[in-house]
């Protein structure tokens, strides 16, 4: 197979993170470095479908390491989901002379590569770019680590807030079905407790901590909740129960939203895109196909695609422990 392959594409898919422009330009440098052709698609598989490539060398990818977002952009394409539809993105492909392609997202966007695969043994090979840190098969995926440092920073912001008027404030992060953003940003920004779908507190453990933090002498107090977090419909109605049982505490909410996505990358995730491209080519050169580059330990490692997408990742149970301890 490697001798086959002298033209790959690559192109995002999906919701944003910040690092995917790194990972496009480690992709089209590494493409160059190898004397291969690179042809990047816009607007993800709905890109793909309609043909809208444009070829890209080593210059056209300058200056955009830093930068948050996706050149390519990012588009959700509900053809895809039809064996016509990845029909036509396969022809599209062919005529291009593209011989494999290169995929930077999540759950979604990794499902709808093995299926093009199973269909069409075409080379594919997949980047984990979301910022919630879900896929199996690696420890972090790019934009995890620039989203909860912008986390953090936001929650440092309204700490001084909290602290000179006396409130309690709930701030929703992003993690509809994990609360990776949520656990990490809680413990790193000392938040007086974290509320994540992985475990349901209950509403009357939410009480009692905020009960013990008033009584300790604590005069403001910090929530972090994750937006799939189960112990209330949405953090609107944590904030009238809390109102209602605790009327002590004068209760603010903040929803952090989609500022979780944008920004500069750190170094971090500007880093681990950069080696994930490089991989990523190079495993298509070696013969391998339907694959995710992950990290593991620092090391570098390759997880079947249906492997990756069979499930969420867990949260680090000991990390719970800490946020615990750190709560009291």
């Amino acid at each position: 197979m490697a001798s086959e392959i002298r033209k790959i594409a690559v192109f995002t898919s999906g919701g944003d993170s910040p690092g995917m422009n790194a990972a496009i330009r480690s992709v089209v440098r590494t493409c160059a470095y190898l004397k291969l052709e690179c042809v990047g698609i816009y607007r993800g598989y709905q890109g793909m479908i309609e043909g809208d490539f444009k070829v890209l060398d080593a210059r056209s990818v300058n200056n955009i390491i830093n930068k948050g977002g996706t050149i390519l952009k990012s588009a959700r394409c509900e053809e895809f989901r039809t064996k016509e539809g990845r029909k036509k993105a396969y022809n599209q492909l062919k005529k291009e002379g593209i011989d494999a392609f290169v995929v930077i997202g999540g759950n979604g966007s990794f499902t709808g590569a093995q299926l093009f695969n199973e269909e069409f043994n075409f080379p594919i090979m997949g980047i984990p770019g979301t910022i919630d840190n879900d896929i199996l098969g690696s420890s972090y995926t790019i934009g995890f680590d620039t989203a909860i440092n912008t986390v953090v920073e936001v929650i440092d912001k309204i700490r001084d807030t909290a602290s000179s008027h006396n409130r309690l404030f709930f701030v929703e992060v992003m993690g509809r079905d994990v609360g990776h953003i949520a656990l990490n940003a809680g413990v790193g920004a000392g938040a007086e407790e974290i509320l994540i779908p992985e475990q349901n507190l209950g509403l009357e453990r939410l009480l009692d901590s905020l009960k013990r933090s008033k009584k300790s002498g604590k005069s403001s107090s910090i929530v972090i909740v994750a937006e799939g977090d189960k112990i209330g419909k949405n953090v609107f109605q944590l904030k009238e129960y809390v109102e209602e049982h605790l009327p002590i505490y004068d209760v603010r909410v903040s929803v952090l939203g989609h500022m979780q996505r944008g920004g500069n990358p750190t170094c971090f995730d500007r880093v681990l895109a950069s080696r994930m491209g490089v991989k990523a080519v190079e495993s298509l050169l070696e013969g391998k196909s339907n694959y995710m580059v992950g990290i593991r330990d620092t090391k570098l490692i390759l997880t079947p695609i249906a492997e990756a997408i069979k499930a969420h990742t867990e949260v680090d149970e000991e990390l719970i422990r800490v946020s615990d301890i750190m709560t009291t």
